[in-house]
């Protein structure tokens, strides 16, 4: 419990609480738009955390703070609700509200690499000497530079991990009812209302983890690359 690995822990919170609430606002907007209004009038068509913590208090406060003290990186989990009438009726309209979720994301990883390529650029940040999953995540550089450097750090490698994660067309993952985008009406209903039925639950999560856990290095290696060319993986 040195001053470096709370102060490590504060940035780490304060990006899992924005980017987990950017992605659950960007669904809420999206099903709003498309004439749910269920998550709107539950305060989360919003980027203020509390609506989603009150939601989902352990997803978002107990479980960050212990994978945290275990791990020395942060996951958890919040959830934006919708009405499944609503879905029945416009499952491409749904799809798209899943779609969103990691979409904001991504948005968020090509805005922190771009903030932190400009850094470079303008001689504010410095090219690593080498780059790994370690280097950019367990470590608070000393001065203004270092703390901009390594919030941006984590924000990318974090949105990177949710955006492509929750793509995976594994039951309660976005990716799930995101792939129904690509079918008809009817196709997307039999599909949604098959996978609901058989009861994945904690077992589709575990699969979808041990998988991801096999993929996330690859994509990890080629986004770093192209943010950071050049660096020594390390």
């Amino acid at each position: 419990m040195t001053p470096d690995f709370l102060a490590l822990g504060l940035i780490w919170y304060i990006v899992f609480l924005f980017s987990t609430t950017c992605h659950e606002g960007a669904h809420s907007l999206v099903a709003h738009l498309g004439g749910d209004p269920t998550a709107f009038q539950a305060g989360q068509v919003s980027l203020n955390p509390i609506p989603h913590i009150r939601r989902e208090p352990i997803g978002l406060l107990v479980v960050p703070i212990i994978s945290y003290l275990a791990a020395h990186w942060m996951i958890g989990w919040a959830s934006a609700p919708f009405n499944p009438a609503w879905q029945q009726r416009y499952p491409r309209r749904a799809a798209w509200m899943a779609l969103a979720g990691p979409g904001a994301n991504f948005v968020l990883v090509i805005l922190s690499a771009a903030s932190i390529r400009i850094g470079m650029a303008l001689g504010f940040f410095r090219m690593p000497d080498s780059v790994g999953f370690t280097h950019i995540t367990e470590a608070v550089a000393p001065g203004i530079a270092g703390f901009l450097a390594t919030f941006l750090s984590i924000l990318f490698v974090l949105n990177l991990l949710l955006g492509t994660f929750n793509l995976l067309p594994v039951p309660s993952l976005d990716g799930n009812t995101a792939i129904t985008v690509f079918m008809s009406d009817r196709a997307a209903l039999r599909f949604v209302s098959w996978t609901r039925s058989q009861g994945f639950g904690m077992a589709g999560l575990l699969l979808a983890w041990v998988l991801y856990d096999r993929i996330f290095g690859s994509i990890f290696r080629v986004a770093l690359a192209a943010l950071y060319p050049g660096a020594h993986w390390g």
